[in-house]
Order: structure tokens, then C-alpha cells, then sequence
């Protein structure tokens, strides 16, 4: 399977911010977000915005684990 990069999740949110929508939730798979918390600065950030592990966040947008291994998914609004 494709490893999750946080380069890869930039580029996503950058093209929804340029296409003139607002990410609401990023639904990320357990392993792919086990994959993503190896990237330090995604850790730093997304470990410190919460106490509590289901109300984390990467960039003020919320982070919902899923039980498919792999998921990514952005949900997202019109601005």
C-alpha cells in the first residue's frame, strides 16, 4: 500500500484551498495515521492541539481515525 506522507496531505489541502473549499476533516486509516505521527512535525502538532486523542487536530482542521487500514479522505465545504 502507498505510504501516507504529510507532503501528500499538504498537497491536498493546498489543491481544496485553491479550488476555494475548507477541509472540515481529514479521515485517516489507522495505519496511515500511524505512518503520518512518524513525521515529527506532524506529531508535534497534532499531539499538542489536544489532551484528549479523539479531539486532535493537524492545522485547526479535526482528525477522525478510521478502521480501514489505509483511508484518506479530506472532507471539505465551499467556502
Amino acid at each position: 500500500m502507498t505510504i501516507l506522507t504529510v507532503k501528500k496531505l499538504e498537497e491536498t489541502l493546498s489543491a481544496l484551498a485553491v479550488n476555494g473549499k475548507k477541509p472540515e476533516k481529514i479521515l485517516l486509516g489507522y495505519k496511515a495515521y500511524g505512518e503520518l505521527m512518524n513525521d515529527r512535525n506532524f506529531f508535534e502538532e497534532v499531539a499538542g492541539s489536544a489532551m484528549d486523542p479523539n479531539k486532535r487536530k493537524y492545522k485547526n482542521i479535526k482528525i477522525k481515525v478510521t478502521q480501514d487500514e489505509y483511508q484518506f479522505e479530506v472532507k471539505s465545504s465551499k467556502k
